[in-house]
């Protein structure tokens, strides 16, 4: 109530500048208590209709617009106006109406749809509000990590320019000790030299004065011997010599900061709704329905064999393993194709019907046409390819990292890269080794990392979701894929069982299909209720019906 007051004091009346009290809503004036009684002395053709200041906008009377004292009671379908009694006999008399309750009805149901349609979004607009303020919150230590990898990328230079200085310095002091030796051996020939000529010149003089021929013919030849010094070597100073400093060059050779990059990311709606999925159980002991054995050899060191598989529309099983070939399987064994790649089988994907697949050697994304040729698709630049998959916008996501950083990319089929998936909210790395990677049906983008033997999955967005750690100490997540249910599914390598969790991350199940399971690691889904799983070193794939 003060605070009506309050506002209330602030207004005057229009007629005596006092404090208002009422509200005419026909003349659109602020009145006094006593210029009440004065004005509703005042005839007007619409009437008057005083309220209580306070209540003034509570009004949601529809007054005709013909007829202003009157309210509206019907709706012209002809003219879309609200109408009078007057103007339903009168001016709208041959026009198509309807009762004005029936166009408020539909009028809000419009309404209510599209605020229900825009109130959907609010949840998310906060998430990615949220995002954002963390992320700017998060830019002085961000750019200051990137300001001590310049420093550090410096501190190596100078190293290396200290390294190299040092070596010079004792180049030319091994350079000094060496001319220094020749130098003084050269005095010393030179003394010897000059000390036989300052002797042979004593003699020759003691002779000017001497009669004694014997002694002179022995010393002509001795004199005659002595050879007049043709040449000696000199020993110049080393320079040093500067080579020209190239800045673009330095600059290329010391690193360089991408610049900042604005990507759109469209916020489309997803057809996921949880409550539509039928419920279907998960089976307690999940059983094999079929056995392939894919003829992989071993890794040498290792002794790994089968690594990935993807499955076709027609439910055929693309598989690949430690061999420079890809194979096509049916379920029941059959091998149906066999193409030769350059890299191991290590990681696949169906895409526009077509086995892609990742040539981490050569840093490109490949695919084998219809014709069995393989095409380069894409290549990743300085960055290495591993987990990929195919999206529902028609996209691929690739697994990316070298020697210090990992991030995940969404390309186009050209390679155009469409969005940038490598920190979370406080600009922290989200992976260390991403490996396997796959998209739910709600958008979310599920990998698993090597390093951290966990899953993590963010939105649609980028934005940081969650992370699954297994529920026992020798978890070690591997390959991952969901189904058609919203359950996310992860190979544990060294638990030998499948981890099964919903949307969200939480686990739900970890299972072993009946026989057991060892060292499973590739993974896709099947019809009905199955997967298909890949024992890595013994090369076996197996069915596994695991939803009644």
């Amino acid at each position: 109530m003060a605070s009506q007051v309050k506002a209330q004091d602030l207004v005057e009346c229009d007629l005596c500048q006092q404090a208002v009290s009422f509200f005419c809503r026909r003349c659109g004036v602020n009145l006094c208590d006593p210029c009440v009684t004065i004005h509703l002395r005042v005839k007007s053709k619409n009437g008057h209709d005083i309220v209580d200041f306070i209540s003034k906008e509570d009004d949601d009377t529809c007054f005709c617009d013909f007829h202003p004292k009157y309210d509206c009671s019907a709706y012209c379908k002809t003219c879309n106006v609200p109408i009078c009694f007057l103007c339903v006999s009168i001016k709208h008399k041959p026009h198509e109406m309807s009762e004005l309750s029936d166009k408020i009805e539909e009028l809000l149901k419009v309404i209510t749809m599209e605020n229900d349609r825009l109130q959907s979004s609010r949840n998310e607009l906060e998430r990615i509000l949220e995002h954002t303020t963390k992320v700017l919150n998060s830019l002085p230590s961000y750019y200051k990590q990137r300001k001590d990898d310049v420093t550090t990328r410096g501190e190596e230079w100078h190293q290396h320019i200290e390294t190299i200085v040092k070596k010079l310095h004792q180049e030319l002091d091994d350079m000094q000790e060496e001319h220094g030796t020749l130098l003084q051996k050269q005095k010393n020939e030179f003394e010897e030299i000059i000390g036989k000529l300052d002797e042979i010149n004593g003699k020759a003089i003691k002779l000017q004065k001497s009669k004694n021929v014997t002694e002179m013919q022995t010393f002509v030849p001795v004199i005659q011997e002595q050879k007049n010094l043709s040449d000696f070597s000199q020993f110049l100073f080393p320079n040093f010599y500067k080579c020209d400093i190239d800045k673009n060059y330095l600059q290329t050779s010391f690193g360089f900061v991408e610049k900042m990059q604005e990507k759109k990311i469209f916020l489309f709606e997803h057809q996921f709704k949880e409550k539509e999925l039928s419920r279907r159980t998960i089976l307690d002991v999940p059983t094999v329905t079929s056995i392939i054995d894919t003829g992989f050899p071993a890794d040498e060191e290792y002794e790994n064999r089968l690594y990935d598989m993807a499955i076709t529309d027609d439910n055929k099983v693309w598989m690949g393993g430690e061999s420079r070939e890809l194979k096509l399987f049916d379920l029941q064994g059959n091998i149906l194709q066999t193409i030769s790649i350059t890299d191991i089988g290590s990681n696949l994907t169906m895409y526009n019907k077509q086995v892609v697949y990742t040539d981490t050697p050569n840093q490109a994304v490949k695919m084998i046409s219809d014709t069995h040729t393989v095409g380069t698709m894409f290549t990743t630049g300085e960055w290495t390819p591993y987990g990929v998959t195919s999206t529902a916008s028609g996209d691929l996501l690739v697994c990316l990292y070298t020697c210090d950083q990992s991030k995940v990319v969404r390309y186009s089929c050209t390679g155009t890269v469409l969005q940038e998936i490598q920190y979370d909210s406080q600009c922290q790395p989200l992976y260390q080794q991403p490996a396997y990677i796959t998209e739910h049906i709600n958008g979310d983008i599920i990998v698993t990392d090597f390093s951290i033997k966990a899953v993590i999955a963010v939105d649609r967005l980028g934005i940081f979701r969650y992370s699954y750690f297994g529920n026992d100490s020798d978890f070690f997540a591997c390959s991952v894929t969901t189904d058609s249910f919203g359950h996310v599914i992860t190979t544990d390598f060294m638990g030998n069982k499948i981890h099964i969790l919903d949307k969200d991350g939480l686990f739900l199940k970890s299972i072993i299909p009946e026989g057991g399971i060892t060292n499973p690691r590739g993974l896709c889904i099947l019809d009905h209720g199955e997967m298909m799983v890949g024992e890595c070193l013994t090369g076996i794939a197996k069915g596994i019906k695991y939803l009644e």
